[in-house]
């Protein structure tokens, strides 16, 4: 499986879901908020806004969670965050990218680059390891939703690109741009996704032993506590094994 996916059932197996939970509320109020300030505040008429909020249902963030965030964008005192993505490398070299909304960008880029170096990484220039992935859509369903086959033909007919499935469930790739019509196919055919979100998706990954595997899994977590860090992508792969000893 992905580095992603990986890192969500790591996250399982550790019980953070629940102590994240509030910062993970807080991360896609930001992501709600910054989509309706630059487009329509209508999720009907705002792509981005409405896959926002689907992502957002689907992590269970309450509807007037929802609804204040969508409110705050039309506030005149409404702030004003800048988009960036901060690229590196972390333990045996894997390849991580880091988006973040910030207020104060040199705040950021200090907290970024000081949680890299004591993490046995380095931060590097922007597209020195972003050409190491593809951008895509991601739609993941539980294994119940139904078996490959049926999940493959549904996404086929949805205009999906590809569906890795396992026991952990299904996960379905679409282009950048078709994730809003993919997503809603999808939604008419199988129900509401656990997940709708834009990825960095690996072109290849970096297999970790346990020693690289508890480094990188410090770096993630250190970054993905910054209120200013929304994702965090890495091109690593844990063997079965290894993921047992986690």
């Amino acid at each position: 499986m992905a580095g992603h996916s990986k890192w969500a059932n790591i996250q399982h197996r550790k019980g953070r879901q629940d102590a994240a939970r509030s910062k993970l509320f807080s991360k896609l109020s930001k992501e709600i908020t910054v989509a309706a300030k630059m487009g329509d505040p209508d999720p009907e008429k705002n792509p981005r806004l409405r896959l926002a909020v689907k992502e957002a249902k689907s992590q269970s963030v309450p509807k007037d969670v929802i609804e204040r965030a969508i409110k705050k964008s039309q506030g005149g005192d409404a702030e004003t965050y800048d988009e960036i993505r901060y690229e590196g490398y972390g333990p045996e070299g894997v390849a991580v990218i880091v988006e973040a909304m910030t207020d104060n960008r040199n705040r950021t880029a200090s907290n970024v680059r000081s949680i890299f170096s004591k993490s046995g990484g380095n931060l590097a220039e922007t597209g020195a390891v972003s050409f190491m992935f593809d951008r895509k859509g991601l739609v993941v369903y539980p294994a119940s939703v139904g078996d490959a086959d049926t999940v493959m033909m549904a996404a086929i007919e949805a205009g999906a690109e590809d569906v890795e499935s396992s026991e952990d469930g299904h996960e379905i790739y679409c282009d950048a741009n078709d994730l809003n019509d993919v997503s809603t196919a999808l939604e008419a055919e199988l129900g509401e996704s656990e997940t709708t979100k834009l990825i960095w998706k690996p072109q290849t990954t970096t297999p970790l032993d346990l020693d690289g595997a508890q480094k990188l899994m410090r770096l993630i977590e250190s970054l993905e506590d910054d209120d200013d860090v929304q994702n965090v992508t890495a091109n690593f792969d844990i063997p079965d094994e290894v993921m047992e000893q986690l």
